[in-house]
């Protein structure tokens, strides 16, 4: 957890959030894995998932129910508990298949279900080393 030590707290506001190219609003989002120890920081658009954002980014963020809340191969760890605490609470659906997910911690969820807000700018997570997938062992399905 070096990247946990080495984060400072960090009280994001609306103010940090910035505008693409396109005059969107964005967030900015860094997403560190734990496979392969790669740590990238990314823009979000505000309403995107964080699932969806790593998908578009080639972060290796599985989902493999595509956030239809049918597994839990998108679990991600937020690193700072206060950011966390800004998220709505998990629903039960939400909760059954975190109830699936490798690596569990107090501060875990579906990266289907985090989307971009502007309180959440500068959040940074952690992608567990393994997911429990039911599928066939090493089979990636790729976003539609």
């Amino acid at each position: 957890m070096a990247l946990l030590a080495s984060a400072s707290l960090y009280l994001p506001s609306a103010a940090h959030t910035s505008s693409d190219l396109s005059g969107e609003e964005t967030i900015s989002a860094t997403f560190h894995d734990e496979k392969d120890g790669s740590t990238r920081t990314v823009q979000v658009p505000v309403g995107q998932s964080l699932m969806e954002a790593a998908h578009a980014n080639d972060i290796d963020l599985e989902g493999a129910c595509e956030g239809s809340l049918a597994c839990s191969t998108c679990h991600i760890v937020i690193e700072d508990p206060e950011l966390y605490a800004k998220l709505e609470e998990p629903n039960d659906d939400e909760n059954d298949m975190l109830d699936l997910a490798y690596g569990l911690t107090e501060t875990s969820r579906l990266g289907c279900q985090v989307i971009a807000a502007p309180e959440l700018d500068g959040i940074k997570v952690r992608i567990p080393g393994a997911t429990r997938n039911f599928a066939v062992d090493g089979y990636k399905p790729k976003p539609h």
